[in-house]
């Protein structure tokens, strides 16, 4: 396994606020990748499930399912099914608060 302190000090994706969920792919970043993420005072790293295109964001921790995605600090969406730490997050999985055929009402 590796340490945060055993990776470069490359930066391939960023966090914009501590409290976010999701992080920004700075460049094409590959499965299996393991990419070292500030939050806050702590250093994590973590492990890509899928290919993640620049500029998109992808897993920092578990979220379930009708979970809040949370960028820049504020809840962007819901998760439409369990996303893992380190799986792309997109409209295949993330759904608008108002989705009118969520499966998270009620």
């Amino acid at each position: 396994m590796q340490t945060a302190q055993s990776l470069p000090d490359v930066r391939d994706a960023t966090l914009l606020n501590p409290s976010d969920n999701v992080a920004i792919a700075l460049r094409d970043l590959k499965a299996g990748d393991a990419v070292k993420l500030s939050i806050g005072s702590s250093t994590v790293v973590i492990r890509l499930l899928n290919d993640i295109p620049f500029g998109h964001k992808f897993a920092v921790r578990d979220i379930p399912m009708c979970g809040l995605v949370v960028k820049y600090g504020h809840v962007i969406g819901r998760a439409k099914r369990d996303i893992k730490a380190g799986e792309h997050v997109h409209v295949h999985n993330v759904e608008s608060l108002t989705s009118v055929h969520s499966a998270c009402k009620g």
